[in-house]
């Protein structure tokens, strides 16, 4: 258990280290008040799963507790934690009710995301949603990340000021992967779509993967590039998780969601429960309330970042 736990650390900083139609609500962050769109709430068309059945406890045992649909895993100075769904999915809806650790939290990373790498140690693909854990200076932060066929050295990173505080209450973080796009979304609201054709199809993944929930020390990279490490006097630092909706097609043929997802002999159909018009495109409403995610709230972009890339990757 321990190699496995510190390979998949392993994986997890080389991950991160390579690097409208609408009502409003008013609210605040980082001392400056947005206006909010008012969007449709994907998250309420599927049903929650207990989490015992849904997931396997990954690594950091002794720091994860279930009770039914709820679940707390905290990092302290020995160990992280985290969860791993049982089932491996191609193509799904996945979503978690998420409250952050409160107080001083450099160096925190909690993830959300979708990995094939202990199946394709080489060639990996992942869909990330990582929370960046704050300092006395600044404020939880959003990133995102895709990766495919193990393309570690062409990280697809964008971060994004939070709206909301998010160590007071849950908040849905929520991906979308099917054949047409990548979706991801905060409190319903798309703050990135990537999408499958062409300059994006050659970074698309496009391997079943699981889904993981995890909390762990990321102080050489997460908050400054590493300038304000984990102050472990601070903790323990205990991520709350609720409400995990899990509805896609599972490499097995069968699906924790409504409507077949296989053909006889296992191969992937076109009847995923993400597939419909729904999720194939983002509504006007979705897109407006993306463009104000992306006007008011992203402070960096990979497609930006012309120090990093000489040469920028070709969908940008």
């Amino acid at each position: 258990m321990a190699s496995l736990k510190n390979y998949n650390m392993k994986i997890l900083l080389e991950t991160a280290v390579v690097f409208c139609l609408c009502s409003f609500s008013l609210v605040s962050s980082h001392s400056r008040k947005f206006t909010t769109p008012n969007v449709t709430r994907l998250t309420d068309q599927f049903s929650r799963i207990a989490i015992e059945n849904g997931f396997s406890k990954r690594f950091g045992d002794h720091n994860i507790i279930i009770n039914g649909s709820l679940a707390k895993l905290t990092l302290e100075k020995s160990s992280g934690a985290g969860l791993v769904s049982k089932n491996t999915y191609h193509y799904g809806f996945f979503s978690a009710r998420l409250k952050l650790p409160a107080g001083f939290a450099s160096g925190v990373v909690v993830a959300f995301y979708l990995s094939n790498a202990e199946s394709y140690p080489k060639n990996h693909d992942e869909i990330d949603i990582e929370l960046l854990g704050r300092s006395r200076r600044d404020d939880w932060s959003i990133q995102t990340n895709v990766y495919a066929n193990g393309s570690l050295k062409t990280g697809r990173e964008e971060k994004f000021y939070y709206w909301f505080d998010p160590t007071q209450a849950f908040h849905d973080y929520t991906l979308i992967w099917n054949s047409h796009h990548i979706v991801f979304l905060v409190d319903n609201i798309p703050v990135r779509q990537f999408p499958n054709r062409g300059a994006f199809m050659r970074a698309y993944p496009s391997k079943p993967m699981s889904l993981y929930v995890t909390v762990w020390d990321g102080s050489e990279w997460a908050t400054h590039g590493g300038k304000y490490p984990v102050n472990y006097k601070y903790g323990p630092f205990v991520a709350s998780i609720a409400d995990v909706k899990l509805s896609g097609c599972s490499v097995n043929g069968s699906s924790t969601g409504p409507g077949p997802c296989t053909k006889s002999g296992g191969s992937i159909s076109s009847l995923d429960p993400v597939d419909g018009q729904d999720f194939a495109t983002l509504s006007k409403n979705q897109i407006a309330a993306m463009d104000w995610a992306r006007r008011k709230l992203m402070f960096y972009s990979y497609c930006n970042d012309k120090l990093r890339y000489k040469v920028m990757p070709a969908e940008c």
